[in-house]
């Protein structure tokens, strides 16, 4: 199989920085760095940088190949939180005109941790909800109908793979019908271009940016649909005869499979053969869902995150960040 490198002067910028979409802007995160650039009711663009050190660098055990891609996962998820926690104490959307008398009440218990409690809980039910839909209905619908067509052998692994992707694309789709969820997705496309930008060795301008693609393989929903993928597989290994069993035995194989997701993202990124291209697709037109057509304006939040995650080549966006802060308590941290 022909495998096809990058090998221009612009190789070293694949795979430097990465990015997440927030509530009205855009988390970059480069090295040990990341950056959260946020447009307030103002117009302005708040930024605020923080050091993030990931476990990997401080065992080497956990550098491994697979052990690293349940770690990078876990430590994602973690990162991802917080972010949005902090883009939404950026924007000020704990502070809450007309509560209700649930929510008063819930406010005098917990203070200035009612927002975090609320998101917690929020958490806690999406991944119970997440399983119910990814793992266990599957396998309850897979087996009915499995039953009413008098078995259908190693078949039943692909029903119940397509049935998960059907769920994932749908439940994707309905959240693009939102308009808050729609701005979402468009500044997960002013990411993606203006990590394209960044990456084509172009000038980090909106115009420039603009003319960049926002589909790209290292993203979180190829990630996802890769990791649906492999479950297919690796999930057709497991008995059908116990439902709770079947359930309990993805559990147990599900950071197997978060960890070779992960390889495959990792080299996908860096590499186009027929095999990147061909697991990559679903995960790359899926996109076309997950990201939409930014304005200039999104854009310009993106690459004021991405330059501030990486003060070594922008060393003059650190000090214009600083010397636009307000002089009050509300400023962003820059650290």
């Amino acid at each position: 199989m022909k495998d096809k490198k990058t090998d221009n002067s612009n190789a070293c910028r694949l795979g430097k920085v990465g990015g997440q979409a927030v509530l009205e802007g855009v988390m970059m995160k480069c090295g040990d760095r990341t950056a959260l650039a946020v447009r307030d009711e103002s117009g302005e663009i708040r930024l605020d940088a923080e050091k993030y050190e990931s476990l990997r660098k401080k065992h080497k055990v956990l550098r491994i190949p697979l052990i690293r891609g349940v770690v990078n996962f876990i430590e994602s998820m973690m990162l991802s939180y917080k972010t949005l926690m902090k883009s939404a104490d950026m924007l000020g959307l704990d502070e809450v005109d007309e509560e209700s008398k649930a929510e008063k009440w819930l406010r005098s218990k917990m203070g200035d941790k009612f927002l975090t409690v609320l998101m917690s809980i929020a958490s806690v039910l999406g991944v119970a909800l997440a399983m119910v839909l990814f793992m266990f209905l599957p396998s309850l619908v897979t087996s009915w109908i499995d039953s009413l067509a008098g078995g259908l052998g190693w078949f039943r692994n692909l029903i119940e793979g397509v049935m998960k992707i059907g769920i994932f694309v749908a439940y994707i789709c309905l959240c693009s019908l939102m308009k808050e969820m729609r701005r979402v997705f468009e500044y997960h496309g002013a990411e993606h271009k203006s990590i394209a930008c960044y990456e084509a060795g172009l000038e980090l301008t909106p115009a420039n940016a603009k003319t960049c693609t926002r589909f790209h393989p290292r993203c979180g929903t190829s990630f996802i649909f890769v990791i649906l993928i492999l479950s297919i597989l690796i999930n057709s290994l497991l008995t059908w005869d116990n439902l709770i069993f079947r359930v309990g035995g993805k559990l147990l194989l599900l950071p197997l499979i978060v960890g070779l997701g992960f390889e495959f993202i990792m080299y996908a990124g860096k590499h186009v053969n027929p095999l990147t291209k061909i697991l990559s697709a679903p995960g790359l037109w899926m996109q076309r869902v997950t990201t939409r057509e930014p304005d200039e304006s999104q854009l310009e939040v993106a690459i004021a995150a991405l330059k501030f995650a990486m003060p070594d080549e922008f060393p003059h966006e650190e000090e214009n960040a600083e010397a636009s802060q307000p002089e009050d308590e509300d400023k962003a941290d820059v650290q």
